[in-house]
């Protein structure tokens, strides 16, 4: 930091000792420093941020931000970070329903094995079977294909069929896209509720069911730890299981959404209220047996910060991309690639030591496909193993990240 250089801070901690000036310790670009302080009059508590103006020795306090929607967003995201379900497990188990179907409550002094099946609801399986027809399939993008107008569309509408932008698709359209996957799965809930001659907002007060994974590390973004489908053995779901389940699942989608957004309104005060952005999105896709999985995606933009961009009103910036999934024969993988005008560098993750040397392979291929696409190929890089990723601290009720 220098001379006469203004900068954002987060105020970490206040502590204060009869009339001396209070104590701060302040997160400033990822560091911490503790600094005397007489306010005034204006009240600092933790999680505001100031903006503060180094002079020789001395930091000077020119102000305390307007609050921002972002301890709201936390609070929220750190109720529902306990009831998250793993949606590819999830997926599957739902899809089983729609041959098996779910199995009827248990009746006082029946045996387990004497229950009847019942068939899902037709408004469940209607909302159930378009969300599994609009799934990605295995084998259906090929390598070379990004420059395929279709293709592009395909991805595209991937994306906004994932959930992570339900509401916003409501609001627009007034009528719930049917492959949307947040919506669909609602509805899917909707349809068990009627059934059971039950109202809607008896889903509040589910108690969700879990993933052990996801109670690990919540905040993770990607998982390190596997997104598999449901076990072969695993029984068919009773009504209320299927609603617990489907609770579980709406909450890792809102979960996602919260903590993109949090990310987002963070990064934003940060830079001063610069570009940013971050999306966290979870794709369900088929593999070659028709199993749900999911590919874990996370989409940062960061634009151009400081003296230049507001001098020159340039809106370049760079996009970073981390596409992580789990192959049934090659393990896990994790693409990561960066791009800034016009240059492009990418890393490949890959567990299994014969997936990286089979990735090895396609290098050249990757190469000349993304310089087919007018891009200039800084780097590219493949390990072995899976990347570590910033670790997510909660303090005061709100979510710190370093990511």
């Amino acid at each position: 930091m220098g001379h006469r250089e203004t900068v954002l801070a987060r105020v970490a901690e206040v502590s204060r000792q009869g009339q001396a000036p209070a104590e701060l310790r302040l997160d400033i670009r990822g560091q911490t420093l503790r600094v005397q302080a007489a306010v005034g009059q204006t009240e600092l508590t933790p999680g505001d941020w100031i903006r503060v103006l180094r002079s020789g020795n001395e930091l000077q306090l020119l102000g305390k931000l307007a609050d921002t929607a972002g301890p709201t967003l936390a609070r929220a995201l750190i109720q529902r970070l306990p009831w998250q379900h793993n949606l590819g497990e999830g997926l599957a188990l739902l899809a089983r329903s729609l041959s098996q179907g779910l199995k009827a409550q248990a009746v006082p002094g029946q045996l387990p094995s004497a229950q009847s099946m019942q068939p899902l609801p037709e408004a469940a399986r209607t909302a159930l079977a378009q969300v599994l027809a609009a799934l990605p399939r295995a084998g259906e993008v090929h390598p070379g294909a990004g420059r395929n107008d279709d293709v592009v569309a395909q991805i595209r509408q991937w994306l906004q069929d994932s959930g992570l932008f339900a509401e916003s698709r409501l609001l627009r359209s007034g009528t719930p896209p049917p492959t949307d996957l947040k919506l669909a799965l609602a509805q899917v809930a909707t349809a068990l509720l009627t059934e059971q001659g039950q109202p809607p907002d008896t889903f509040n007060r589910l108690t969700p069911m879990t993933s052990p994974e996801l109670l690990q590390a919540p905040l993770s973004f990607p998982q390190n730890a596997a997104l598999s489908s449901a076990r072969p053995d695993t029984e068919p779901l009773t009504v209320g299981q299927a609603l617990r389940l489907l609770a579980g699942m709406l909450n890792r989608i809102t979960s996602n959404q919260l903590h993109s957004q949090v990310l987002a309104t963070r990064a934003g005060a940060e830079t001063g209220g610069g570009p940013a952005l971050t999306l966290l999105l979870e794709l369900p896709w088929l593999n070659a047996q028709q199993e749900p999985r999911v590919a874990q995606l996370r989409l940062e933009y960061e634009g151009e910060q400081g003296e230049r961009r507001r001098r020159q009103r340039v809106s370049a910036g760079e996009w970073r991309v981390t596409l992580a999934m789990e192959l049934d024969r090659a393990g896990a993988l994790q693409f990561e690639v960066a791009l800034r005008t016009g240059s492009v560098s990418a890393r490949v993750w890959a567990e299994k030591p014969s997936t990286l040397r089979q990735v090895n392979r396609e290098l050249p291929l990757l190469r000349r496909s993304l310089a087919d696409l007018g891009l200039e190929v800084a780097e590219l890089e493949t390990r072995q193993g899976r990347p570590r990723h910033p670790e997510t601290r909660i303090e005061h009720r709100l979510v710190d990240t370093r990511a």
